[in-house]
């Protein structure tokens, strides 16, 4: 794989996942949720930097990423007889719980009787060796170093995603999804306006090939197609459709020219396409340049993405299953390659396709995926009680150790094709 491929599966591979994650975590913060890290990648972290209460890292392996969010699983605590160092701000909040042994900087030693981090935000306890039991009030955005130095700020209930109401779990796991198709528009928007010449789909003839079926006929450009044997043509797509369904069987095409509307009989004729027998007549639609037009093939173009991806995913559960028709990171890599020969609007294309891709795959209802979280969302929406328990987590855990088994075959399939 050539540099520039590396760097295209690199630019990829980060664009569809941060716009994803960026979706769940933006809308977690302005939710209330605390959101300990935002990750691109799994596995050894890489490197990362913390701000706003927030881990941001980069870890080695490509295979997705996430955002760990503040949750009754994940708050610190502290035990009765620890010691720890403490520094407030001027209103006399705890700010900083340091558990390092070693400490000596600002702050004083403060000794646990009792800790209370999640709802009433209290400690307890004896300062410097006194004997004199003290309590003091923490601010729910203080952070606790531990005895490795890591940082991290306390989760009070109120910030847990448990604690957000269904609406706001629901905003925040259809955010991802929706993040994707905003970066598939994007990508859309910016081919559409890097082309010299953009078809807007319209069924206007272009160019009429010399010597061929529609020539012969007497079609010219800017002829525009209103109806093929009987059925009303609204796109060149499906006026192309209609020729190629019909085989080579002589078809009957009214058109409109100058204000006037005829018809012509034309047969099409068979042509090879990468191996693929089809039938044309010769034909080309026809290419603008405006503004509007632009605008309108970006809009077609993203439409068209989901028309293939949803036709694909709809496959995967109306044919015979294969892994075959699965792809994962090595199937990216190898498609980011192929694209990154044909140049930066191929690229582009890709990386609009994927990303609608990414986005309704995770809107299935199969857990841990997002449209499985919505599920449980929706569910304790309309029926005002939440899912069982106990049910959720074994759904979720069958579907996360499924997905795994899932994605190591699928990954295995295409390191033996590539």
């Amino acid at each position: 794989m050539s540099l520039t491929a590396i760097l295209a599966f690199i630019v990829v591979f980060a664009l569809l996942v941060s716009f994803h994650e960026f979706g769940h975590f933006i809308v977690a913060k302005k939710t209330g949720v605390l959101v300990r890290e935002f990750a691109i990648g799994m596995g050894p972290k890489l490197f990362s930097w913390y701000r706003n209460s927030t881990s941001y890292t980069i870890r080695l392996l490509p295979v997705g990423g996430y955002v760990r969010m503040g949750s009754e699983e994940d708050h610190a605590e502290l035990v009765a007889g620890q010691q720890v160092y403490l520094e407030q701000d001027p209103d006399g909040l705890v700010v900083n719980i340091d558990c390092q042994a070693d400490r000596e900087e600002a702050g004083f030693l403060f000794q646990i009787d009792q800790a209370d981090l999640v709802d009433g935000l209290v400690l307890t306890g004896y300062r410097n060796g006194s004997n004199v039991m003290e309590t003091l009030f923490v601010a729910p955005t203080a952070l606790i170093i531990d005895d490795s130095g890591q940082e991290t700020r306390i989760a009070p209930r109120s910030s847990w995603i448990e604690s957000a109401s269904a609406l706001k779990r629901l905003a925040i796991n259809l955010a991802g999804p929706v993040m994707n198709f905003v970066l598939a528009l994007l990508a859309a928007m910016v081919l559409a306006f890097s082309l010299g010449q953009v078809s807007t789909n319209t069924p206007v003839l272009g160019q009429v090939v010399a010597h061929q079926p529609a020539a012969e006929a007497g079609l010219k450009a800017n002829d525009r197609i209103l109806s093929v044997d009987g059925h009303s043509v609204k796109t060149f797509t499906d006026f192309a459709s209609r020729v190629n369904k019909a085989g080579q069987s002589a078809l009957f095409i009214s058109y409109q020219r100058s204000g006037v509307t005829k018809s012509v009989k034309v047969t099409p004729e068979a042509v090879a396409v990468s191996g693929q027998k089809t039938y044309r007549i010769g034909v080309v639609a026809k290419e603008e340049t405006g503004f509007t037009n632009r605008l309108q093939y970006g809009l077609t173009m993203t439409g068209s993405w989901f028309t293939q991806v949803g036709r694909g995913i709809l496959d995967l559960f109306t044919s015979t299953f294969s892994l075959n028709k699965l792809g994962g990171p090595v199937m990216l890599a190898k498609a980011t390659s192929t694209a990154s020969n044909q140049g930066f609007l191929t690229v582009l294309a890709l990386l609009g396709f994927l990303s609608v891709n990414l986005g309704l795959i995770n809107l299935l209802p199969i857990p841990p995926l997002d449209g499985g979280k919505v599920f449980l969302d929706l569910y304790e929406t309309i029926f005002r009680h939440p899912f069982p328990k106990a049910l959720a987590n074994g759904i979720i855990m069958v579907g996360t150790v499924a997905l795994l088994i899932l994605m190591v075959l699928v990954t295995a399939k295409d390191l033996l094709q590539f």
